[in-house]
This record gives structure tokens, C-alpha cells and sequence, in this order.
């Protein structure tokens, strides 16, 4: 039952769909039951076991009534054609063809109802964990792998799919098989029924017990799966390194290790599940061994008390119902595998989310004054990243950050477009709390290039416009995916002020080639002028650079920085760097140890001082 009530609020506003695949599965029920009950009644009388009735009966609804309506239908047809039997026969197939045909097209339509109604909440389902995926804050992916978010959104949802099949056979389609086979069997024979009644229940129980004891070994099976995806993304992405370091061996050993223990718990899971279809077919025989000599006991008394032709359906009716009751374990276990599946999809999707906006955010359309820290300390996972800063960024100014690897550098600037909240103290824009705002109105201020130049595999004309809509961008089909019908006036400018145009127009397809994963089809300084050009398409108030021409080749970095220089200008600029000759000119450097700012002033100021700034400087010159 809790697997039921897990899976249940996915159908929620699709009740149509459901009832049409359970009316369809009713009606196929209902023909196929009519084969049987008309075939025994026709065929006693074609061999002389009955005589043809005379005389029209009266229609009621009752055993004897339906029997005897079709009886006389059949007498009817025999005596139109000179009382000739094999007309009976071809009366017999025809019913048996037709009914056998509406059972097959009512079946249709339940399984061509289900896909569509199956898919629909697949993709919603994949479609809210994307969304949520993209919209949880940054710091929360710092615990979790790549790979198991992968398997979430692919071996999770999957194993959801195929409970929502198993859900609506176990809902709206075996019980109703189930209960209209067993409101004929009990119309045929009450004590038979009865007798059948006490028998099911005992055979449930065991096969249920079986089901039951799936769930923990699915639970973990789909965790190693999430493990094995992980370490395919790692060494996809590290590959390079592995080669290098000789590692495939090492690498190989230790992804044996989590295949095997899959193979290994796999094998236990089948081996269970297995066991649950032939056991509930051997209780199914059974029990209707069990029913043949109770029933033919019935049957062979004087008077009898149940008709040899109402036997064999009792008995063909039974049959019948041992596939959908022999179904039930595997429905069971695929319940179990889909609930598993959902609780760890739901720990995503449950996940808090604390950077939001209020309820009563403000609008934000453009940035007038400055930005300033105000006792601001930030802590991750009970560890202090930053603490005490107070700085101020006047509009128009160009601000760089300093320091060594963890002094908090990059942490620093995550707070201005709230990767991240600040843990005490404010960040505030043009004198209001950050917070206040409108978070996408926020981060629309700005334009970051990452150390690690981020692209996506998509056209370079889409990359250097990432971010617009699809009305403006092109990310669309065809020729608008291409790049065609967007500014590509702006997207060659900003290329070109990155010193990116001469390589693009080399290109194939020039603005429409495609970088590949990850911009793998270019080299490093190429991949980072692109983001640059992003940056420069964006044309924001403000900028962040962290380490923006770190990746670049001489030439290509003064060229670059260049571009970048003249950006700059008139506009707000917040610079990480490594490499101190890049920042001399800013309005104000900042230095950071440990979280702190411990010096502050401009390059010709600092150098002055002969302090940490000094420090840094020198042994750069050194290792120059």
C-alpha cells in the first residue's frame, strides 16, 4: 500500500485516461468471458447433447435466460439453412472471431491509452527533477556526484516508469479482470466459489512475502548503479590523466569491483524474483487441481449438482484467471523497484532550496550606485570560508582580489549573484539588501568568465548568446538552431572584441560550427575567448572575471585583456587573478588570507607597504 500511495498523486488531473484504459480493459474481459459462455451451450447442441429448441424463450437476466436466448439463436440459424448443423459451426467461429475481435481492439485501446498517459508523467517527472536540478543552490552539488545524479534523472525514472505501469495494472486492470471472473465464476457455482474463496488468500500471502523482501535489495542495487555511473563520468572526464599516470589498470580494478557487487546483488534479486512466478503458477495449478475434484465430485453426483458444460467454464475460467494472478508478483516487485526509485528522485526534489526570492522581492532594472560587503562572514558546513568583510565597490570602479589558493576569493564574488547567502551580515546594492531583490533580476546585471571556461555542446553562435530566449537566441530546430534569425551582428562584435573572429571564421560552418562536449573540438584559449565573447554579448553593468585569461597564450592574453580593458571601462568590474601584472591598474586591490582581508589600496600603495601584497608579488617574480 505505501508503494500505491507513493506513485498515486501522479495521476492527479488524469483520471480521464484512466478511465478509458479501465473501461477498455472491462469490455475485453466481458468478450473474451462471452467466448467461453457461448462456445459450451452451441457445441452440446450440435453433437446432440441438446435438442434445438422450438419455441422463443422470454428474455431475462439470469444463467438459464442467457443460455436460453442463445441456444434458440443458434436453433433459429440451423433451421434457415435446411437444419443443416455445419451452419452451426460457421455460427460458432463467427462468434467466436467476432468476440475475440472486440476483445483485441478493447485491449488496444487500454495499451495505447497507457503509453501516452505512462509518458506523460515520465516527463513531467524527468521534466520537475531537470528544473529542481538547475535551480538548487550551487553549494548543493558539493556533496553529491555527477554520476548519481545522472542515475537519478535516467535508472530512477526509469524504474518509476515501469511502476506506473505495474500501478495501473494493479488499479484499473487486474482487479478488474480479477473481480468480473470472479463475480461469473461465483454466478456459475456459489460453493465452488467459496470453496475457492478460502484457498486464494493463503497463495497471495506467500507470494506477497516474496515480493515484500525485494524492496532493501532494489533500494541498494539502484545505489551501485548510481556508483558504476559515477565512475564512468569520472574516467570519461579525467581521461587524459588516467593515460598519463598509467591508471587504466587501477581504474579497471576498482570499476570491477562495483560491477561485480551489481552482478552479485542482481543475481539475488532474480533469483527472488524468479521464484515468485513459477511458485504462484504451481499454487495456481494447484488449487484448480484442488477445484476439479471438489467440482467434479459436484458434477458426478445424482442429481448433479453443477452441469458438466458449466464445469468445463468454471474451470476455463479459473485458468484464465491464474495469468493475471501469477502477474501480480512481478507487479508487486516492479512497485517496490518504482517507490525505491521515487525516494531517491524525492530526496533531490525535496531538497531545500534557501536561495529564493521573497515573496514580496523587488524589481531590479539597473545597477546605479555600488555594492557594498557589510560585516560579512560566511561558513560552510560549520567551516568559516569568510569573515568580517567590509567593502565597498562604487559604480564604475574596477576591484581586484588577491591572494593565495583558499583565501576566498572566488567564494567572495559567489555572494554578489547569490550562489550563495551570506551567513552574517549584508550585501547591498545600491543601499538594499540583495536579498530583497528579484533574484533573476539580480544575476541579469551581471556577466561572469569562470577559470574554467564552461560551453556547452551547441553552436558557438548559441554559446556566445547563452541565456536569451528562444524567440531570440535560436535555441530552437532548424535553421534557427543554426544561428540563423538571431542578432548575429551583436554575437560577431562580441567575438570580435575577444579576439575570437579569426578563429571562428576559420571554422567549417564559422558562427554555426558546433564546439563540441564541452567545447572539446577547440583549444583551451579558444574555449575561454568564447566565454569572454558570452560576457561581452551580455554587456552588463557589472562584471566578474575569475582568472578570465588564465587559459590564454601570451599573445592572446595581452589581446584579450585588451578587449577586456576597454570593456571595463564605465562599467563595474570585480577581477580575480593569479597572475598580479593584470590587476595593476584597478581603482582599489583587495588582499585576502584566510577569509580576511588583510591589505587593501592600490598596486603603487600596497607595494609601499612592503606587506602580503609585496609578498606575493616577489615570489611571483621568482618563480618567473
Amino acid at each position: 500500500m505505501k508503494s500505491i500511495r507513493a506513485l498515486l498523486p501522479f495521476l492527479r488531473g488524469k483520471w480521464p485516461w484512466v478511465g478509458v484504459y479501465t473501461l477498455s480493459n472491462l469490455l475485453s474481459v466481458i468478450f473474451s468471458t462471452a467466448t467461453l459462455y457461448m462456445i459450451g451451450p452451441f457445441l452440446g447442441m450440435l453433437f446432440g447433447q441438446s435438442s434445438l429448441p422450438i419455441q422463443k424463450p422470454e428474455w431475462h437476466w439470469s444463467k438459464e435466460g442467457l443460455s436460453d436466448f442463445f441456444n434458440w439463436q443458434m436453433a433459429e440459424f440451423i433451421r434457415s439453412h435446411n437444419n443443416d448443423k455445419t451452419y452451426g459451426l460457421i455460427m460458432i467461429c463467427a462468434v467466436v472471431v467476432g468476440t475475440t475481435l472486440f476483445k483485441n481492439v478493447f485491449l488496444y485501446i487500454a495499451k495505447y491509452t497507457l503509453h501516452p498517459l505512462r509518458n506523460n508523467i515520465v516527463q513531467q517527472i524527468r521534466g520537475d527533477l531537470y528544473r529542481k536540478l538547475l535551480h538548487l543552490p550551487v553549494g548543493f552539488f558539493s556533496n553529491e556526484r555527477k554520476g548519481d545524479m545522472l542515475s537519478r534523472i535516467t535508472n530512477d525514472v526509469n524504474a518509476v516508469e515501469v511502476s506506473i505501469i505495474s500501478l495501473m495494472e494493479l488499479l484499473f486492470s487486474t482487479p478488474v479482470t480479477v473481480v468480473f471472473y470472479f463475480l461469473v465464476l461465483l454466478y456459475i457455482s456459489p460453493k465452488l466459489f467459496l470453496f475457492l474463496l478460502v484457498l486464494l488468500p493463503l497463495a497471495g500471502l506467500l507470494i506477497g512475502r516474496i515480493s515484500k523482501s525485494l524492496k532493501k535489495s532494489t533500494v541498494d542495487n539502484q545505489e551501485r548503479l548510481a556508483d558504476i555511473l559515477s565512475q564512468v563520468e569520472e574516467t570519461l572526464g579525467g581521461l587524459r590523466i588516467i593515460k598519463a599516470f598509467r591508471a587504466e589498470t587501477q581504474r579497471s580494478d576498482a570499476f570491477d569491483v562495483s560491477n561485480k557487487g551489481v552482478q552479485a546483488l542482481n543475481n539475488r534479486i532474480a533469483a527472488r524474483r524468479e521464484l515468485a512466478s513459477p511458485m504462484s503458477e504451481f499454487l495456481g495449478i494447484l488449487i484448480l487441481s484442488i477445484i476439479i475434484w471438489f467440482g467434479g465430485k459436484m458434477a458426478l453426483q445424482e442429481p448433479a449438482q453443477l452441469e458438466p458444460g458449466l464445469f468445463i467454464m468454471f474451470i476455463s475460467l479459473f485458468y484464465f484467471l491464474i495469468t493475471p494472478l501469477k502477474a501480480l508478483s512481478q507487479i508487486f516487485y516492479n512497485l517496490h523497484q518504482g517507490e525505491a526509485g521515487l525516494q531517491r528522485i524525492r530526496a533531490v526534489m525535496e531538497a531545500p532550496n534557501p536561495i529564493q526570492d521573497k515573496s514580496d522581492a523587488k524589481p531590479l532594472a539597473a545597477f546605479e550606485h555600488s555594492i557594498e560587503f557589510k560585516n560579512v562572514s560566511f561558513a560552510y558546513e560549520g567551516k568559516t570560508v569568510l569573515r568580517g568583510i567590509n567593502l565597498n565597490i562604487p559604480k564604475g570602479k574596477t576591484i581586484a582580489l588577491v591572494g593565495a589558493s583558499g583565501a576566498g576569493k572566488s567564494t567572495l564574488v559567489d555572494l554578489i549573484p547569490r550562489f550563495h547567502d551570506v551567513s552574517e551580515g549584508q550585501i547591498l546594492l545600491d543601499g538594499i539588501d540583495i536579498r530583497e531583490y528579484r533574484l533573476n533580476d539580480l544575476r541579469g546585471l551581471m556577466g561572469i568568465v569562470t577559470q574554467e571556461p564552461v560551453l556547452f555542446n551547441d553552436s558557438i553562435a548559441n554559446n556566445i548568446s547563452l541565456g536569451e530566449s528562444v524567440s531570440q537566441s535560436g535555441f530552437g530546430s532548424g535553421s534557427e538552431r543554426n544561428g540563423e534569425g538571431k542578432n548575429l551582428a551583436r554575437v560577431k562584435e562580441a567575438a570580435r572584441l575577444a579576439n575570437a573572429a579569426t578563429f571562428i571564421e576559420a571554422k567549417e560552418n564559422g558562427y554555426n560550427d558546433v564546439v563540441g562536449d564541452r567545447g572539446s573540438k577547440l583549444s583551451g584559449g579558444e574555449k575561454q575567448r568564447l566565454t569572454i565573447a558570452r560576457a561581452l554579448y551580455k554587456n552588463p553593468p557589472l562584471l566578474i572575471l575569475d582568472e578570465a585569461t588564465s587559459s590564454l597564450d601570451t599573445v592572446s592574453e595581452r589581446q584579450v585583456q585588451d578587449a577586456i580593458d576597454q570593456l571595463m571601462q564605465h562599467r563595474t568590474s570585480v577581477v580575480i587573478a593569479h597572475r598580479l601584472s593584470t590587476v595593476q591598474h584597478a581603482d582599489e586591490i583587495i588582499v585576502l588570507d584566510h577569509g580576511e582581508i588583510k591589505e587593501r589600496g592600490t598596486h603603487t600603495e600596497l607595494i609601499a607597504r612592503n606587506g602580503l601584497y609585496q609578498q606575493l608579488v616577489s615570489m611571483q617574480q621568482v618563480l618567473q
